[in-house]
């Protein structure tokens, strides 16, 4: 089984972080993202999309981050990340879908403006971007916050795709400057999960210092 993925990649870790918790093994190819690889047509053929992740599996060729966390996950018997029955099941897939729509996309704005653009020389973060980005986290980090208020995990009384799925969306929390400081329950389950194996055994490389002296 091959993962094509860039360290750096949020949509990346997603999939590292299932396949490590799960023991499965993967041969991991690295699409290098800077480079422009992913638009490559090497790349093109094996996601249209030009994006990274892109599993393959005996002639499966699947993109979409969390299509391969769910992938992974149902190949694997007596894994818990993804519950078997219907509404369990209804409830982490209610999360991954909510953030693939909402959180993600909010926070990977400021991704861009305050990580990325730095990190490719791409110039300084554009002041309407960030006000945009802002707004979106604003609109729905709280969600997420009240959502946890009082519980130890997203969904379920354990991990779940939906912890691995949301926690990736703000890996880049403090480089990006994501305004998340106000939510308690938010960065309370986010300690939780970086205090996992599986994360710290995913963690990227640390960033260059073009990058870092911008967080």
């Amino acid at each position: 089984m091959k993962l094509y993925f860039h360290p750096m990649s949020g949509n990346s870790r997603r999939a590292l972080l299932v396949a490590t918790h799960l023991g499965v093994p993967l041969e991991r190819i690295v699409v290098d993202l800077t480079a422009g690889e992913q638009r490559g047509l090497p790349h093109l053929a094996r996601n249209p999309n030009a994006h990274v992740p892109v599993l393959e599996d005996d002639g499966l060729v699947l993109w979409e981050s969390r299509a391969i966390m769910q992938y992974l996950a149902d190949k694997t018997p007596g894994q818990t990340l993804l519950p078997t029955d219907l509404r369990g099941r209804a409830d982490v897939t209610r999360w991954l879908f909510w953030c693939a729509q909402h959180m993600a996309p909010a926070n990977t704005v400021l991704v861009y403006q305050n990580f990325v653009k730095p990190l490719m020389g791409r110039g300084a973060p554009d002041p309407v971007e960030v006000a945009r980005g802002e707004a979106l986290v604003a609109q729905y980090a709280p969600i997420l916050d009240a959502h946890l208020a009082g519980k130890t995990w997203v969904s379920h009384d354990r991990v779940t795709l939906a912890d691995y799925s949301l926690a990736s969306s703000f890996a880049l929390a403090g480089p990006a400057r994501l305004p998340i400081a106000d939510y308690a329950n938010l960065r309370a389950w986010l300690g939780r999960v970086q205090e996992l194996d599986a994360w710290q055994r995913t963690a990227p490389p640390a960033p260059p210092a073009r990058a870092t002296a911008q967080s």
